[in-house]
């Protein structure tokens, strides 16, 4: 009979703090030691196991160490805009994948933009990280430890972290199970205790996953991005409309927001001659009448896998006058980073873009 093959050590990152509490009560632990190895991960945010030493009992250490590891992922590539205010991390995986953790820095608060997967299945044409397709889906761990990382940023100039977008590379409904494993750890009240209205999940559009997270009442602020308000134009910008139609999604969008009593805000990317003349305004207010929603405008961040270009200043300002027609708020979100390939999975690109070889001479 061949012998079971060992339990490979488990991260701690992984797990939110009742799965935790069932791990140490294997072991012979109680709450209490639980509650105790909680708050040095993320209130203390030790950064190894043998930071534990003299925090928790010595035969729990010993445990830890045995069947556990704290992995967090290392900075491959760092880069910060010319004002100072966005810094953009490149973290490598133990896999060897990367992903992309920015940190925007505004007045009187921080905003981290984190990523749930490595690359993205849905394919957004005018995306970076939708030009690369999926490679694989992060583990909760992984998606806390960019949190993580940016918070040992802040503590060193006595700042806080207020707001969490779970709009990075990847689509987090896509990964649903391992997204909300990691929320559920980021708001934990004993611990790093983000407040559930400070985190924004953005979405393309996955219908069954909008339906979810109405049905389990997940504490967080829904986003879904459009970008044109007929299902042709919105498959040319993001295929992932011919699987969900726009009247399917509309209806998944309604049953959240009547469920949950929640706005939701719809993203549209400005683009010039493709989704930002007045007709596409009114379609996108009949769309949304009647709806408790908000529009995020946002001009285009170039990439180099596509060709368009950011509207005009006088062409957003048109844009925004008609849904004001409609009695729909809008805003213009600030881009940030440009200068520093700040845009979802553009320094990944950048940074990993093949070079192309010299030519030869004969």
């Amino acid at each position: 009979m061949q012998p079971s093959p060992p339990t490979p050590p488990v991260n701690l990152y992984d797990l939110p703090r009742a799965a935790l509490g069932e791990l140490l009560a294997g072991w012979g632990f109680s709450a209490f030691h639980r509650d105790a190895l909680w708050e040095a991960l993320y209130r203390k945010q030790v950064g190894s196991l043998e930071e534990l030493e003299g925090l928790l009992r010595p035969d729990l250490v010993k445990r830890l160490r045995k069947s556990a590891l704290l992995r967090r992922p290392a900075v491959h590539h760092e880069s910060f805009s010319s004002d100072g205010l966005t810094h953009k991390l490149l973290l490598r995986l133990h896999d060897g994948q990367t992903i992309e953790t920015v940190l925007m820095r505004f007045k009187g608060r921080a905003t981290v933009c984190i990523s749930t997967q490595a690359g993205c299945a849905m394919g957004c044409v005018f995306c970076a990280t939708g030009q690369m397709g999926l490679v694989r889906h992060l583990s909760p761990g992984e998606i806390v430890a960019q949190v993580l990382h940016v918070t040992g940023i802040l503590r060193q100039s006595d700042e806080t972290l207020r707001n969490i977008v779970l709009m990075g590379m990847g689509e987090p409904l896509h990964n649903y199970d391992g997204t909300m494993e990691a929320v559920d750890i980021l708001v934990d009240p004993l611990g790093l205790a983000i407040g559930p209205r400070f985190i924004t999940l953005s979405t393309v559009g996955v219908v069954p996953g909008i339906r979810r997270l109405a049905d389990e009442e997940r504490p967080v602020q829904l986003a879904v991005s459009l970008h044109g308000a007929t299902d042709a134009e919105r498959a040319a910008l993001v295929p992932v409309g011919k699987r969900w139609p726009l009247e399917e999604l509309m209806e998944a969008c309604r049953y959240y927001s009547e469920k949950r009593k929640r706005r939701i805000f719809f993203e549209w990317t400005l683009i010039a001659g493709k989704n930002d003349t007045p007709e596409q305004a009114h379609t996108l207010g009949q769309l949304l009448r009647g709806m408790d929603a908000h529009v995020n405008v946002i001009p285009l961040n170039p990439t180099v896998g596509y060709g368009g270009v950011p509207s005009a200043p006088e062409s957003v300002r048109a844009f925004q006058d008609v849904l004001a027609s409609y009695e729909l708020p809008s805003t213009v979100r600030q881009r940030r980073g440009i200068d520093i390939d700040a845009g979802c999975g553009q320094l990944k690109a950048a940074v990993e873009r093949p070079r192309r070889p010299l030519p030869t001479t004969r």
